[in-house]
C-alpha cells in the first residue's frame, strides 16, 4: 500500500496543528506507523466536506477524522486498539465523546468566539491562505461556527457557564487519567491520539483561557501530553 497524504492546516501555536481534529489524525498515523506525508495547505474548499482533515489512500478520499481511522484500522491492521476487551472499547468511545462533542465546544468558544482569542486563532488557520482567501475566510468561518454553537447548545449559554462546562471534563479527564501512563492504562490506544491532540491544544496553545487554567492545575494532564509527544513526535 502506498503513502496516505493527509490534507490538513499548516503548524501552528507551537503544535503540530492547531486544529485538534488534525492532530488527533496525524498523532494516529504516528502511533500506528503508516506510511504518510502531510499537505499543509489549509484550504478547507477543496475538502470533500469543506472542513480538514480529509485523507488521499491510494484512490480514496475520505474526510472526517473518525471516518477516516476507523477504515485504515480495516485496511491496514489494528494493532493500537486490538488488545482492549468490549468494556474498555465502551469507555474509551465515551471519552472520545467527550473530548469530539463537548470540550470541543468549549474550547471553540474560548478560540473563536471571545475576542480577547480570536485573533491569534485568525493567525494560526488563515495567515498561510493566499489573497484573498485569507481576508474573506475568517469570518464567514467564525460566524458558520457561532451558528454551529448555538444549534449544538453550547452556544446558548454565558461565557462562564460554557467553561464551568469546559472544566467539568477536563476534570474527568485527569480524574480518569490518574496516575496511568496512558489513558486507557498501561499500553497507548487510539483514544490516546484524540486525548493528546485536545489536550495539548489546551495546555500548549498560547491562548489564554478558564479551561487552560484548569488543565494546567493537573500535572497528570502535562506529563501525559509531555510523555505523548516524546514518543511519537520526537
Amino acid at each position: 500500500m502506498g503513502r496516505i497524504r493527509l490534507h490538513q492546516f499548516a503548524p501552528a501555536f507551537g503544535l503540530p496543528n492547531a486544529s485538534p481534529f488534525c492532530m488527533k489524525v496525524e498523532t494516529y498515523l504516528r502511533m500506528a506507523g503508516l506510511p504518510w506525508e502531510a499537505v499543509n495547505d489549509g484550504d478547507v474548499l477543496k475538502a470533500p466536506k469543506k472542513k480538514l482533515p480529509y485523507i488521499k489512500d491510494g484512490d480514496r478520499v475520505v474526510a472526517d477524522s473518525s471516518f477516516i481511522i476507523d477504515p485504515l484500522k480495516a485496511t491496514r491492521g489494528d494493532a493500537l486498539d486490538d488488545w482492549l476487551d468490549a468494556s474498555q472499547r465502551g469507555v474509551a468511545l465515551a471519552f472520545q465523546r467527550l473530548f469530539e462533542e463537548h470540550l470541543y465546544w468549549a474550547a471553540v468558544y474560548t478560540r473563536w468566539i471571545d475576542d480577547t482569542a480570536w485573533p491569534q486563532t485568525r493567525e494560526a488557520f488563515f495567515a498561510a491562505l493566499p489573497a484573498p482567501l485569507r481576508w474573506i475566510l475568517p469570518p464567514l468561518a467564525r460566524r458558520g461556527l457561532r451558528v454551529q454553537l448555538q444549534g449544538q447548545g453550547l452556544g446558548r449559554h454565558s461565557a462562564a457557564e460554557i467553561h464551568a462546562l469546559g472544566v467539568r471534563d477536563i476534570t474527568a479527564v485527569a480524574d480518569f487519567l490518574a496516575d496511568k501512563p496512558f489513558l486507557m492504562g498501561e499500553r497507548p490506544c487510539s483514544l490516546d491520539a484524540t486525548g493528546h491532540a485536545f489536550l495539548a491544544n489546551l495546555l500548549w496553545a498560547p491562548v489564554d483561557s478558564p479551561l487552560r487554567d484548569a488543565a494546567r492545575r493537573h500535572p497528570n494532564l502535562a506529563a501525559y501530553c509531555e510523555r505523548m509527544k516524546a514518543r511519537y513526535f520526537a
